[in-house]
């Protein structure tokens, strides 16, 4: 196991290396990934992914509360929002400290699962987190109420549980659009999205797979207005 996170890491740290060398642009490097709740990564893979790829926030899906002590092994700034009834629910671990607590709000659910999206403000844009659900009319109902949540420049992330097109206007869908997931791991599937208002994306990546059923997606977004003060605000 040992030996295998270790490779994890090599191979993960030089493909940031890559990317660094190959983008100049300035921008937030965000990863998203569904944890796979129990039998998933633990806060130790957690942490060697944010080791390997130093992102500058990290959205999680189905994290539990093992995953809490993650500011304690790896510092940083850190909230979860579990899932009403659920052990596990969405968390996001930043470098840079929120503008607020992050929030969660309460979007359309089905009868068995009740859901939520973790709001995150920073001073010069906002993000959504969410763990949507399988039905593919309600979960597009759910990502427009979560669009109705947020103001440009703003981006929604994690997993959509979603096959097709999004629906969602003035959204544009500017993640990776490799597979992340094999559903019954058999047919690889799209369901780990990035939709952006207000924001230009100048890196996606599907990352490695590493301890859970999906596998990570990176993106390296900045505001379309006001690209150097982002730029000079995470020196």
């Amino acid at each position: 196991m040992k030996s295998r996170l270790a490779r994890f890491v090599e191979l993960a740290s030089k493909g940031r290396r890559r990317h660094v060398a190959a983008n100049d642009t300035p921008g937030v490097r965000i990863i998203s990934w569904n944890l796979l709740r129990r039998t998933g990564a633990t806060v130790h893979d957690v942490a060697a992914l944010i080791e390997a790829e130093q992102p500058d926030i990290l959205l999680m899906q189905e994290a539990t509360v093992e995953i809490d002590v993650l500011p304690d092994v790896i510092g940083g700034h850190y909230a979860r929002s579990p899932l009403p009834g659920r052990i596990h629910g969405v968390a996001c671990w930043s470098r840079m400290p929120f503008a607020r607590p992050p929030r969660a709000c309460t979007i359309p659910s089905g009868p068995i699962v009740k859901r939520h999206a973790q709001i995150i403000d920073y001073p010069q844009f906002s993000l959504a987190n969410v763990h949507l659900s399988h039905g593919q009319m309600l979960n597009r109902r759910q990502l427009r109420r979560i669009a109705s949540l947020l103001s440009a420049p703003c981006a929604i992330l994690g997993d959509f549980n979603l096959v097709g097109p999004t629906l969602v206007p003035g959204f544009a869908d500017v993640g990776p659009k490799a597979p992340t997931h094999r559903m019954i791991d058999l047919l690889p599937i799209r369901l780990d999205r990035c939709l952006v208002e207000g924001m230009v994306c100048s890196d996606a990546q599907v990352l490695p797979v590493f301890a859970s059923d999906h596998r990570p997606i990176a993106v390296t977004l900045q505001p379309e207005i006001g690209r150097r003060t982002l730029a000079s605000a995470y020196r």
